[in-house]
């Protein structure tokens, strides 16, 4: 039958083309025959591609996604510094799991988990995790996979999603399957009112496949998603009964740091003086994807020395790197230099007063659009902030420009992203009721009263920096010199001449 198709299917185009040739030798024009014939043709494909070639397409696709992704193997002790987060996760799985232990206490099985948290904190490797523990077929793809200009070409693309998903646990004679979905909010977002679009079809199919998960036992399909935008999703998508559970998957603390530096050191030489300790306290807000190139970027200076084992100085370039991005070739003249190192020792001057051992490195090495910079590290992971600890953090970001005030009598425009920084957490401040203004929201602030208030604020730090930067004109005096020569100090060489400086008569 299809050779009998396709034999017809070339004789009519055959005698298309005859018929066309005969009509031009007769003298008629051919043009709009030729237009017309191109039109129909094009709406032919599209026809073809809505009733089912792009449901091939993508399930094509989707087959080869489901191979590569199976064929790899994930685990939870692969993961670090997500505890709380695999527990939460692992306790879910083990209803999927344990089909007769749940239904003794009554228990309705888990139809979605949704992981919440910033980009590169491991969402999706806990999710092919997920697969590899409960023993399921694991098919992944992304939301905007499912975006399309085409009406019910995404709602199409759900419905074979799922017919695969059960497919493919059937063929390989699996009781679970897990379908992940990443970037869901690019199909789950809020429906708003008015016209109905393309993907708030491809959304209500998704709602209708979830609904109707349990209809039958085998293969039991558990969706998982992942999206940093939370907020943006529809009401609906996110009621119980279709994601249960909502895990929030963190940036990890320090002794979560500790434990991703660890499962990426594994296969790496490290020096005998190299503390992964040190190392988790410099990373302060780092996620595992950050920490993994951490690692990797330090294995890359190590190689270009020459050396045989990543030293403590190779993991201080990398945090630099994936912090301000690789050193660049811009040079600056001598009057820049010293104006740069004015303004990076006066953050510095300012950050060891007011936290003291809190300066790792103070550098005149241009990163990225920076053209030198102070890497600070915390002592401790914090997570909430008084107005103390926020008024030291402004006198921080100032303390550059305040300094450059003493020397030159005027700033200049590397003190922006500085000002940027004050203003966020001045803003910080309004919304926390940390101000004169009290309790308030934001928006119900007007312009003219928000800004005199950030003045006010502002200007008295300013001054009590300025302040303290003058009592350290002596600090000043003593390491500029040495910055501009050596380009960088250690936070220890920079304790220490500020020590001495203090020693020094007025």
């Amino acid at each position: 039958m299809k050779n009998d198709n396709l034999r017809w299917t070339e004789l009519s185009i055959g005698f298309a083309i005859v018929l066309v040739l005969f009509l031009a030798y007769v003298g008629i024009n051919i043009w709009p025959i030729i237009v017309a014939a191109v039109g129909i043709g094009l709406l032919f494909i599209a026809a073809r591609y809505r009733s089912g070639g792009g449901k091939q397409a993508f399930s094509s696709r989707q087959g080869q996604a489901q191979k590569n992704e199976t064929s790899s193997k994930h685990s939870f002790e692969q993961i670090g510094g997500q505890d709380r987060a695999k527990n939460e996760l692992i306790e879910a799985l083990d209803f999927l799991i344990k089909p007769d232990r749940i239904a003794k206490f009554g228990i309705r099985p888990i139809k979605g988990i949704l992981l919440t948290g910033p980009p590169g904190t491991g969402k999706t490797l806990m999710a092919k995790a997920a697969a590899n523990y409960s023993d399921a077929v694991f098919i992944g793809v992304s939301g905007s996979e499912f975006v399309e200009m085409y009406v019910g070409v995404g709602a199409g693309r759900i419905r074979t999603l799922f017919k695969d998903a059960r497919q493919a646990a059937q063929k390989q004679k699996k009781a679970n399957a897990i379908i992940f979905i990443d970037e869901i909010d690019a199909i789950g977002g809020k429906r708003e009112g008015g016209q109905q679009r393309e993907y708030d079809q491809t959304l209500n199919q998704l709602l209708t496949e979830m609904d109707g998960l349990y209809e039958q036992e085998s293969p039991r399909i558990l969706i998982m998603a992942a999206t940093n935008r939370k907020e943006m999703l529809d009401p609906a998508l996110l009621r119980p009964g279709r994601f249960d559970r909502h895990i929030q998957v963190d940036m990890p603390d320090k002794r979560g740091r500790k434990q991703i530096l660890e499962l990426h050191a594994a296969n790496k030489p490290f020096a005998e003086d190299v503390n992964m300790d040190k190392v988790a306290e410099e990373t302060f807000n780092f996620s595992g994807a950050q920490l993994e190139s951490v690692l990797n970027e330090a294995a890359i200076y190590a190689m270009r020395d020459e050396q045989e084992q990543i030293e403590t100085r190779h993991l201080s370039y990398a945090i630099d790197k994936v912090m301000m991005g690789e050193k660049t070739d811009r040079e600056t003249n001598e009057e820049e230099r010293k104006r740069v190192a004015l303004h990076e020792l006066g953050h510095a001057i300012v950050a060891e007063t007011l936290r003291p051992n809190s300066v790792s490195q103070v550098s005149l090495s241009p990163r990225g659009p920076a053209l030198g910079y102070v890497r600070h590290q915390p002592q401790q992971d914090r997570y909430l902030y008084t107005l103390p600890y926020l008024e030291d953090q402004i006198m921080i970001s100032l303390g550059g420009a305040v300094a450059e005030e003493m020397f030159y009598g005027h700033r200049s425009t590397g003190s922006q992203g500085d000002f940027d920084q004050a203003l966020h957490i001045v803003e910080t401040m309004v919304n926390s009721g940390l101000t004169s203004l009290g309790i308030v929201k934001m928006k119900h602030v007007s312009l003219d009263a928000l800004s005199k208030e950030m003045n006010t604020i502002l200007e008295q730090l300013i001054e009590r920096t300025r302040e303290l930067l003058e009592s350290h004109r002596a600090t000043f005096a003593s390491s500029l010199d040495i910055l501009i020569q050596d380009e960088t100090l250690s936070g220890e060489q920079f304790r220490c001449l500020l020590c001495d400086s203090k020693q020094l008569p007025a």
